[in-house]
């Protein structure tokens, strides 16, 4: 670790642990998933370079196979419903969730799908 960075960071070993999470095997890749996120990615690098001026590296993956949930899956495809995954963001040093849905692209191939609040979870209904 860089020393400047010293002072507010530390190396963490056992990380899993640390973050109170629990290690599930890959089936195609070595890292191991995390067993508490309702979708999960295998993936390996296609292609990484840096940007123009050297300061990010740009990584492509090529997704190999997709595990998900079956809360946030739209029942009887292999659909994932956007409005039952609430992913967390991380952007420009800031955290945030989803918020309403604004609308839906031409291209959707699962129109009109939304999520109600329930007690028991999510619940799905399809509104076309």
């Amino acid at each position: 670790m860089p020393e400047h960075k010293q002072e507010r960071f530390r190396f963490e070993p056992a990380k899993f642990e640390a973050a109170w999470l629990t290690p599930q095997p890959s089936e195609l890749v070595r890292p191991p998933r995390v067993a508490e996120c309702p979708l999960q990615l295998e993936a390996r690098v296609a292609d990484a370079r840096l940007d123009a001026e050297g300061n990010f590296l740009l990584v492509q993956a090529k997704v190999l196979r997709v595990h998900a949930d079956q809360r946030i899956v739209v029942p009887g495809t292999s659909y994932v419903n956007p409005g039952a995954w609430s992913p967390l963001i991380y952007n420009f040093r800031h955290y945030f969730g989803l918020g309403a849905e604004l609308g839906e692209s031409f291209r959707t191939e699962t129109p009109g799908i939304k999520r109600e609040a329930s007690a028991a979870g999510p619940a799905f209904r399809q509104s076309r």
